[in-house]
């Protein structure tokens, strides 16, 4: 009677906290977005999708691109394509940012390593039209239609600071717009702000209060294609708008506004941040955000929900530690108060070394705390970092834990996801822009001890989670227990809260203290391994080994 009865208790208590496969659960509501939580994901256009191969660019004999640095067919319609394939739903991504459209450079420069040409969307030579390689403005017209529809926002990489290199096949923008020299030192602000980044790179006149006239081949070029006097009555209509003089970066903000105003884009990626003024970024918000509301109000039906303009600044070397402040050596200067939302985090691959622990509590910390009301955008990997997290692919399960767990906004640069390639034969950034990597998925390719498929399924169960659940992102965070290593985010924003448990590289037969987050009866689902649970004495226990649990009661 005695064993009849130990054995019945025994039972009653494994009953409780035995895990049962069950499917996911329906999801609630959705829950309310948020920029502290958004997954953004950046791809270079030429290199994501071929999505109409008849715009694609023929690289003659006589104009062979050294490796990995000329056009490879990536377009506009390729991300439409894989918008409506469900791809980034399935990553769970809430943005797409992708490299600058506009119109560059014809030809290409020797760069010690072989022809380059503006395949990257950087070399800018006339910001009022697409570049014909990457499509139209019917395709991006459908894109932001398509994304939106899908529930995702577009975001546009622009570029104010400087314009193409000079080719010998293609017109020089004179020097009241431009200059070419000194070479920036990056001794103090001055040596960072009033030169050029590189020999052959012309940086726009930026500090000028002198107004100047089109360039020439730019009136030529618009009278060519039909859209002169379209081009001037919208200059002479903004300029008498914003009062602004007729400067160089005067013009190409109206340019910039413009994707907003024609196409309903949801946010910038500022390039190049720190080599110009405060000031021209502080009137790009402005009339940006004044472009955004007009739109919102003209077309409710085309954009997704009331949120702001979207900017997000590339400081290079801005580091989350910092809080708001970038040091140039002389002085120090928050770009936050000039309209940006966010800043993309230069600490988060040193960060990513270090514990679990070290690397949340610090962001919880300075996000809760300094940045307050602003965030910041991590990354693992992106396009001119030479010396990422996780280079040679070795760890593409934690890299992808750390990225989609950690706090602030999460950048998946295209191919993280499937462990692309950041080591090709090439020489310079070119090492980090090879095509992304399809074969891989459709061949299910091994890597190591792990298939493709795996790599991006880890990918998609965070992602989707994250999106889920704004306090991955947003929330508190407060460790639990050390082995295996616990701990809980919790989310309010007014009525709305989001409470979410994540245990990591649990252990088999493993007990899992969920501190005081949820009470006995719980029942609780795991999203990454597809069971449920109900909490008990505080606890579930995990009879497999898993590397993540991601916890929510249902």
């Amino acid at each position: 009677m005695r064993l009849f009865l130990v054995v019945s208790i025994l039972s009653m208590l494994f009953s409780c906290n035995d895990a049962e496969f069950v499917p996911a659960p329906p999801a609630e509501d959705q829950a309310p977005f948020t920029w502290d939580n958004a997954t953004v994901y950046f791809l270079m256009t030429d290199r994501f999708f071929d999505g109409d191969p008849t715009n694609n660019y023929v690289h003659t004999e006589a104009n062979q691109p050294a490796p990995y640095r000329g056009y490879q067919g990536g377009d506009i319609k390729g991300v439409t394509q894989k918008i409506r394939e469900g791809y980034f739903a399935d990553l769970g991504v809430d943005a797409i940012w992708m490299t600058p459209l506009v119109e560059q450079i014809d030809g290409s420069v020797d760069e010690g390593t072989g022809m380059s040409f503006g395949f990257h969307g950087y070399w800018t030579r006339d910001w009022t039209a697409l570049d014909e390689k990457f499509g139209t403005e019917a395709d991006l017209t459908e894109l932001v239609t398509v994304a939106h529809e899908n529930g995702i926002r577009i975001l546009i990489d622009v570029v104010a600071n400087h314009t193409g290199p000079v080719t010998a096949l293609d017109s020089q923008w004179p020097e009241s717009w431009v200059k070419t020299g000194p070479r920036c030192a990056y001794v103090d602000a001055e040596t960072t702000i009033n030169c050029t980044l590189v020999e052959n790179l012309p940086d726009i006149r930026t500090e000028s209060e002198e107004e100047v006239e089109l360039p020439e081949f730019i009136i030529e070029k618009w009278k060519s294609e039909g859209r002169y006097e379209r081009e001037v009555e919208e200059l002479e209509a903004w300029f008498e708008m914003t009062g602004y003089k007729r400067t160089p970066v005067n013009y190409i903000l109206k340019w910039l506004v413009d994707f907003i105003r024609e196409f309903g884009v949801d946010g910038f990626r500022v390039d190049t941040v720190k080599h110009t003024e405060e000031f021209v970024w502080a009137r790009l918000w402005k009339q940006a955000s004044a472009a955004w509301e007009t739109y919102k109000d003209q077309y409710p039906e085309k954009v997704i929900d009331d949120q702001p303009f979207y900017m997000v600044g590339e400081v290079y070397n801005y580091f989350i530690g910092n809080g708001r402040l970038y040091d140039y050596g002389d002085r120090k200067v928050d770009f936050f108060k000039d309209g940006f939302t966010s800043m993309i985090n230069f600490d988060f691959k040193y960060d990513a070394t270090k514990s679990y622990e070290e690397m949340f509590s610090k962001y919880d910390r300075l996000l809760h705390g300094e940045l307050t009301g602003k965030t910041v955008l991590n990354y693992a990997s992106s396009h001119d970092d030479g010396s990422p997290y996780d280079k040679m692919r070795e760890r593409p399960l934690e890299t992808g834990t750390r990225l989609l767990l950690c706090q602030g906004g999460a950048q998946i640069f295209y191919g993280d996801e499937t462990a692309r390639s950041l080591s090709v034969s090439a020489d310079g950034d070119a090492v980090l822009r090879s095509f992304m990597n399809w074969d891989d998925i459709d061949t299910n390719r091994s890597r190591g001890d792990l298939t493709t498929e795996e790599i991006l399924e880890h990918w998609q169960k965070l992602g989707v989670f994250r999106k889920q659940n704004p306090a991955i992102g947003a929330g508190r965070h407060l460790q639990i227990d050390d082995t295996p290593y616990t701990f809980s985010r919790i989310y309010s924003a007014g009525d709305y809260k989001n409470e979410v448990v994540v245990s990591l590289r649990v252990r088999e037969n493993a007990r899992v203290d969920l501190g005081t987050v949820y009470e006995d009866g719980t029942e609780l689902y795991d999203y990454y391994n597809e069971r449920k649970y109900t909490v008990s004495n505080g606890e579930i226990r995990v009879e497999d080994a898993t590397p993540v649990i991601l916890l929510k009661a249902i």
